[in-house]
């Protein structure tokens, strides 16, 4: 049980793409925090997605017990940066990880996911929570037109 744990823990630490954060809000005065983070897409140049989240204080944790959690609610917006290029990307409607971390110890991570869809020339990226227990009906999505560019011919 203990290799389960330790397996699963290091998959969902796991990141198939770093962020970089670019701002943070304050929310209250124990110190929670809303969390901005620039995140570029690996496999389209071209294209940045911006996530935002929410970071638990200490305080907040020590006040309400559950310390090793943060809530699963993610804000997305996703546009084009620079020239739009299509690398080797998963096409089927599926899509793929762009993005992964965790919200607790072991059950719960933030992924952002891209789906392409051809039919419109567009790339949908959805940022959901992915909870080892229940799931989660907590979504949020944002699209980049390929139409007009040089990517949506390749």
């Amino acid at each position: 049980m203990k290799k389960l744990l330790s397996a699963v823990a290091c998959l969902c630490l796991a990141s198939p793409l770093a962020a970089e954060q670019v701002g943070e809000v304050g929310v209250d005065w124990v110190g929670n925090d809303i969390v901005i983070e620039a995140i570029q897409d690996p496999d389209v140049a071209g294209v940045t997605c911006h996530i935002a989240y929410f970071d638990r204080s200490m305080i907040d944790r020590l006040s309400k017990g559950n310390w090793f959690e943060d809530p699963s609610n993610a804000s997305i917006a996703c546009r084009q940066t620079g020239p739009i290029t299509l690398g080797d990307i998963d096409r089927d409607e599926d899509g793929e990880d762009v993005f992964r971390t965790s919200r607790s110890i072991v059950l719960k991570s933030l992924r952002v996911k891209r789906i392409y869809d051809a039919t419109n020339q567009t790339l949908i990226y959805v940022a959901h929570a992915a909870e080892l227990t229940d799931g989660s009906a907590k979504v949020a999505i944002s699209t980049v037109p390929l139409y007009g560019t040089n990517a949506a011919t390749e």
